[in-house]
């Protein structure tokens, strides 16, 4: 009876162990980073959130950090200046949401159609704003606004058309929105035209071999299989309308118009910084970031939705 000898080489439990390991020492320096970086910073935001420095004992006394619960909510809640900066916000979200959206859906379409010239220059042309950091985009339109050094205002005299003011009550709301959406847009589009070039082209020419025009592709076609590239920049553009602060605090000191806390993020540094109380400002960032983790998922819930119901 012959003996089989089993000459396979047989892995080392040190190197099973190392294997096993390796997806985890990978992950390490990131897990680090967003645990000093995201985790610790949050959780020290909520832990100010809930203290507040007041006076101990008679006479002179001394300042001493306490406890103080959901106080600082609830004044974070009744504060006045907060619920007008959260108009304006809403304001300015109702015109930049929409407008950066559906120009960024129009450029992608029209750069992914067939008989289009000029699209690498067009793409580069569109996405450069997105480069222009937004205090220096803010200083530029500002400029441009200002009545006194306005090209705008210069060409509408010259013309003789009426000169707008783009300060106004209302008309700063656009002013603003105008700002963030010519550095957003290029970012969407890229994102959106990137997808686009991503679906096989069989797809077009079935449409075409039936009589589909090309607005019919888009429509039919195109903008259905962007939905999940559509889902994740509006939820994107909603969080940059949440965080707005570098266009309106630059514009500030050209207009009276814009006051020291007319977006939630600038009446957060006003009572952090100016008023020197971190506690309540901790306690409203707190509220905005929980507005902000909301209205994403909200966001996200409606789009899935109505996914499912276009699917059916």
């Amino acid at each position: 009876m012959s003996t089989v000898n089993d000459t396979t080489p047989r892995p080392r439990a040190g190197r099973r162990r190392g294997a096993l390991a390796a997806p985890y020492l990978m992950t390490a320096p990131a897990v680090l980073l967003f645990v000093v970086f995201i985790l610790v910073p949050i959780g020290y935001a909520v832990w100010l959130s809930l203290h507040a420095m007041r006076v101990r004992g008679a006479g002179l006394g001394i300042r001493a950090e306490v406890f103080t619960g959901l106080e600082n909510y609830l004044d974070a809640v009744r504060d006045s200046a907060l619920g007008s900066a959260l108009q304006h916000m809403l304001g300015y979200g109702l015109i930049m949401v929409p407008a950066t959206m559906g120009l960024a859906l129009l450029f992608a379409l029209l750069l992914d159609a067939p008989r289009v010239g000029g699209k690498r220059a067009s793409r580069i042309t569109i996405f450069l704003p997105y480069a222009v950091p937004g205090v220096i985009a803010s200083l530029l339109w500002g400029f441009m606004y200002l009545p006194a050094v306005s090209p705008i205002h210069a060409a509408l005299k010259a013309a003789g058309l009426p000169v707008p003011d783009f300060f106004g009550d209302v008309s700063i709301f656009f002013s603003i929105a105008n700002i963030a959406v010519w550095g957003s847009v290029g970012f969407n589009m890229v994102v959106l035209y990137t997808t686009l070039r991503a679906i096989p082209k069989e797809l077009y020419e079935a449409a075409r071999l039936d009589g589909a025009a090309e607005w019919q592709i888009a429509l039919r076609i195109k903008v259905p299989l962007l939905r999940p590239s559509l889902i994740m920049t509006s939820v994107f553009t909603l969080i940059g309308m949440l965080q707005v602060f570098s266009e309106p605090a630059t514009l500030r000191p050209m207009t009276n118009t814009i006051t020291q806390d007319w977006v939630p993020l600038m009446r957060i540094y006003q009572q952090a910084f100016v008023d020197n109380d971190i506690y309540l400002g901790a306690a409203s960032s707190v509220l905005l970031a929980g507005a902000t983790v909301l209205l994403s998922l909200a966001a996200l819930a409606v789009f899935r939705l109505r996914g499912a119901g276009s699917g059916r």
